[in-house]
Parts: structure tokens; C-alpha cells; sequence
């Protein structure tokens, strides 16, 4: 057995500082942007299939980024309901959307949508 001591020599802990108002503040901005980039992550954004976009094309239909955003929102609401296949109705346009695969179907101008009967939709988002 040995019995000998050993003397080691410590290092003095540095100080913690406490947190100060500032610290504390950005902590709590650091937080908010945390929950805006996961609340813009856990957003998919729509497709359009290629017919949807052909379809769009053809007719001259344009939505602004903004009602893209509003459609999108929408239909994150829609899914949680269970919806899903959905008429979404804008000023200018009607498009089938699958909520499901977060994807435009197929569009059209409003006025020609009056002119047709929707099936095997479960759901209508109508924007104004």
C-alpha cells in the first residue's frame, strides 16, 4: 500500500458572471427568432404540379406572393381538420389543392369556374 500524499496544485475557478439585463435580453430575442424559423420550417410551402402550373400559364392567371403565403396558411388549418382535397377560391383564380401533398392540382379563372361542378373536394377555402 502506498501511503503517500500527493499535493496538486489547483487553479482558481474563474468568476461566473450572473446574467445581466442584457444577456437576459438576448436570450429572450434569441428565443423569439428560434420560434420564427421553426414556425417558417414547420410551414410547407405549396407545389404546383405541372398541369396546375401549365393551366396557370395558359389562362394568365398571377397570385401575389402574399396569397400564396394565405393559401399555404390556410391549408395547414384545412389538414388539420382532415381536409383533403380543397376548392380554394381567389378573386381571379380557383385551383383544386391536395392538402395532403401540399400541392395545386389544377387552376382556373374564377369566371370559368362558375361553369363547373367540383367532386371528391371535402373542403373550400374561399379568399377575398
Amino acid at each position: 500500500m502506498n501511503n503517500r500524499i500527493n499535493v496538486y496544485k489547483t487553479h482558481p475557478l474563474s468568476m461566473v458572471q450572473k446574467n445581466s439585463k442584457s444577456n437576459v435580453k438576448e436570450n429572450i430575442t434569441s428565443a423569439e427568432r428560434f420560434q420564427d424559423i421553426l414556425k417558417n420550417a414547420s410551414v410547407p410551402s405549396l407545389k404546383v404540379s405541372k398541369h396546375a402550373q401549365k393551366r396557370l400559364d395558359e389562362r394568365n392567371i398571377s397570385l401575389k406572393s402574399s396569397e400564396w403565403n394565405r393559401i399555404s396558411e390556410l391549408m395547414n388549418d384545412a389538414r388539420a381538420k382532415g381536409i383533403n382535397d380543397s376548392l380554394v377560391l381567389t378573386n381571379g383564380a380557383a385551383l383544386i389543392i391536395n392538402a395532403k401533398n401540399n400541392t395545386v392540382i389544377t387552376a382556373m379563372d374564377r369566371s370559368e369556374a362558375k361553369a363547373q361542378i367540383f367532386t371528391n373536394i371535402n373542403g373550400t377555402i374561399i379568399l377575398d
